[in-house]
């Protein structure tokens, strides 16, 4: 009981802390300020030594109201349209090896690490794949778990600052104007989660949300439950969303975290330079924004990644299959590019 307390603190804690990052970027106009306040303000928190906690029950909801978000996006305009992905999704495999070769190179001359722990510490996602082979190898766990965790937060700040320099709007959000039903919200929520307990049953990366999204976008295509999600019930997700990758801090080595944030600042640079190359081609091949390619290029986190182009408008359907796509990618070139 206790430690359920315990935990309920931690909990609202955390939130309250990401409400008022959220609050703060907002005043700054930061851009998408509901995620990337949170994401600041607690990783911020947490490195002081604050008790940050997001419980796996409300970090899980939240994959499924992203999720249930992203497939609202989906419109017969957007089917249309994914008949040219095929292309950047070619594109986006060679700028994933580049990315590993380049950082990669980075990490075992600049800062000496062995080569399966600077290949591991390179990959640009996956991170729960990359742990549990990292435990396998016998690399340097923590060092990659920070690396990791830095890229994913650098990213979730950078990108919307890039996005907003490039001075591009998306629109996507505003191809359905009109709320979704609640009667249809209600049957989408569990069917969604029903989905995403199937995908994880088969090891799907980022179940929950594919499965969530996969669910919402066969509703809003087949016109059975048009709408866009609540914009309030998307802005706490959001919110959730951000505090939870400021927890990924917990428990670091104070130690390690130096010599890992530069590393882990150099190697996201270089992944967000080589992705940029790759989106401009991309954007040059089959004609969509370069903004869009962009997001869908990011080395981020799929479910952050999806969140932001939700957020910004920026072509939700295309970044969320472009990160789907690189999740199962990164599964077949991982166990390629490291050694026993």
């Amino acid at each position: 009981m206790i430690r359920t307390e315990g935990a309920a603190l931690q909990t609202v804690l955390t939130l309250t802390i990401g409400t008022a990052g959220a609050g703060l970027f907002w005043a700054v106009g930061f851009p998408a300020y509901v995620l990337t306040g949170p994401a600041a303000a607690v990783s911020l928190a947490t490195l002081l030594g604050a008790p940050t906690h997001i419980p796996s029950l409300l970090r899980d909801t939240v994959f499924v109201l992203i999720g249930l978000s992203i497939g609202s996006s989906v419109t017969p305009e957007v089917l249309s349209t994914a008949l040219k992905w095929p292309v950047s999704l070619a594109v986006l495999v060679v700028t994933l090896v580049a990315v590993v070769f380049a950082a990669r190179t980075v990490l075992m001359r600049g800062f000496r690490y062995s080569r399966n722990t600077a290949t591991l510490a390179a990959m640009p996602g996956h991170l729960s794949f990359v742990l549990a082979l990292s435990t396998d190898l016998k690399a340097d766990v923590p060092r990659i778990a920070l690396v990791q965790t830095v890229r994913v937060l650098l990213l979730t700040l950078l990108v919307p600052v890039l996005i907003a320099l490039w001075g591009v709007e998306g629109t996507s959000i505003l191809a359905q104007s009109d709320h979704i039903r609640p009667v249809a919200l209600l049957v989408l929520f569990p069917l969604a989660v029903g989905m995403g307990l199937v995908f994880q049953r088969f090891r799907v990366p980022a179940a929950l949300l594919i499965g969530a999204m996969a669910v919402s976008a066969i509703g809003h295509g087949s016109d059975l439950t048009p709408g866009i999600m609540p914009p309030a019930l998307t802005t706490i997700a959001f919110v959730c969303m951000g505090s939870l990758i400021g927890t990924r801090f917990r428990g670091f080595d104070r130690r390690a975290l130096p010599g890992a944030l530069l590393a882990g600042t150099i190697t996201t640079l270089i992944a967000c330079a080589v992705a940029a190359v790759g989106a401009l081609l991309a954007a040059e091949l089959i004609g969509l924004p370069a903004a869009a390619l962009l997001l869908a290029f990011a080395p981020g986190g799929v479910e952050v990644m999806a969140a932001l182009a939700i957020e910004t408008g920026l072509e939700p359907a295309l970044v969320a299959a472009h990160h789907v796509f690189r999740l199962f990618a990164l599964g077949l070139l991982i166990p390629l590019l490291v050694r026993r």
